[in-house]
């Protein structure tokens, strides 16, 4: 059976762990006191009832010091006189059934008068015979059972009530622990993010906000030298890159052997993958875009040379206002990835829909799909569910994001990944409308919810 989320909470946890020593604690101590306080009450019964015994067999023995004293037995008493043959000689009230006839509780240390239980002390007397002496237990039976039933209220009030308290007091005790976890859910290792503040108080979460710091900061400090050497690195590429596929791309141009054009697409593919590569060492925040507003149809041009055999739909009469060469990037990165999904038989498909808030790229390939396990991961760098270098899908949405768009992934349901890339349109303002509002009534249900970092 699955609990509930607020059942895990360290909380409810807390809570739960001092209702428990609660309740032991009020089980054992109670438990002590209510023994203690019924022994007292029989104690001073038995006493009581000893007395009264005593003083009856007192008169009898010694009548003389009796003379001018009234023998009375109290209320709830029971008192007979029984001689030496086993006979009730005299009885009170509420026994005057048994004169004359023989004892009736011999060998019972309590009885029954009636319906009244009775605890019974005996006397033997010098002459012969006994006195017997009987004293109601309803009150100590009374008593014994609002001492239990005291202890029945306290078991139960004690837990409910240290429940209850417990819960607000951790409320409020940990209620710096749910902030800081708020605050560490907000951190992006992959942008540079501040210190998070800490409380006043030099508390437990005092010291969580602080190693959460500290990591942050290592952390940003090995991003920065693993940019810094990836930048290197791909520098160092870049130029022999450069020469080869100006070579390559020559050869192919003056001679049709099928090896030396595989050589220059590969030698393309390469150059790609360094940009990728040189845009995810530079970031976001050192990279800016040159603006130009394009048609539309320079774009698909480029991109039908960069991936052969696209089918291109939708009006590409339209003007965008981009950078060309990163949104070429962008739009030729997910191509690429879509046919190498489909195959070279497959279907690869970009459309282009304009609205004056919102320019749409749609591509779409009729190929196996994206793995559903990958999620919103696939758009992490290095996370590749084809077998590429994973970069791709990364760095087309940080050029989208970078132009005020976004760009989200999933499946269709008639088979085949789709990717939506939007631009804001020429109508849209920069505080007028956000793209992703508008994203929810133009995407298909298809997509996966792709969250923005911002």
């Amino acid at each position: 059976m699955k609990l509930p989320a607020w059942m895990h909470s360290l909380r409810f946890r807390l809570a739960l762990m001092y209702t428990l020593l609660a309740l032991a604690l009020v089980t054992v101590v109670g438990l002590v006191m209510t023994v203690q306080l019924l022994r007292d009450l029989n104690g001073q019964f038995q006493a009581r009832l000893d007395e009264r015994a005593d003083q009856l067999a007192q008169a009898q023995n010694n009548p003389s010091e009796g003379i001018g004293q009234t023998q009375t037995v109290p209320s709830g008493s029971y008192a007979m006189l029984v001689d030496s043959g086993g006979y009730v000689q005299y009885a009170t009230a509420g026994l005057q059934d048994f004169m004359g006839a023989q004892f009736p509780f011999a060998h019972q240390m309590r009885a029954k008068v009636g319906d009244v239980p009775v605890r019974v002390a005996i006397r033997t007397l010098k002459r012969g015979g006994f006195v017997w002496v009987g004293l109601s237990e309803d009150t100590l039976i009374q008593a014994r059972q609002s001492a239990m039933r005291v202890l029945l209220l306290a078991l139960i009030l004690a837990p409910l009530l240290t429940l209850v308290l417990a819960w607000l007091a951790g409320r409020r005790a940990l209620r710096g622990l749910g902030q800081a976890a708020q605050l560490a859910g907000r951190i992006n290792p992959s942008h540079s993010v501040a210190a998070l503040p800490l409380p006043r108080r030099q508390d437990e979460v005092y010291e969580l906000l602080s190693a959460i710091n500290l990591l942050l900061s290592r952390i940003e400090a090995q991003q920065a030298r693993e940019k810094q050497l990836l930048g290197q690195i791909v520098h160092e590429l870049g130029a022999p890159l450069t020469v080869l596929k100006a070579s390559l791309n020559r050869a192919a141009s003056l001679n049709t052997d099928p090896d030396v054009r595989r050589a220059a697409l590969v030698a393309d593919e390469l150059t790609f993958t360094t940009q990728d590569l040189m845009q995810l060492a530079r970031g976001q925040l050192e990279l800016t875009l040159a603006y130009h507003y394009i048609p539309a149809r320079q774009l698909r041009e480029r991109l039908d040379r960069l991936v052969p055999g696209t089918v291109f739909v939708g009006d590409w009469n339209a003007f965008v206002l981009c950078d060309p060469d990163r949104l070429t990037q962008a739009l030729r990165n997910l191509l690429a990835n879509a046919r190498r999904a489909a195959g070279a038989a497959g279907r690869v498909e970009l459309q282009l829909q304009e609205t004056p808030l919102l320019i749409t790229f749609i591509v779409q390939d009729d190929g196996p799909g994206l793995p559903p396990e990958l999620g919103d991961r696939i758009f992490a760098p290095f996370v590749s569910g084809a077998g590429s270098s994973g970069l791709g899908l990364s760095v087309s949405r940080q050029i989208a994001r970078m132009h005020g768009g976004d760009l989200m992934g999933g499946n269709r349901p008639e088979g085949g990944a789709q990717f939506i890339l939007t631009l804001p349109g020429s109508d849209i303002g920069d505080d007028d409308t956000d793209v992703e509002e508008l994203l929810e009534y133009t995407e298909p249900n298809t997509l996966l919810p792709v969250p923005r970092n911002s």
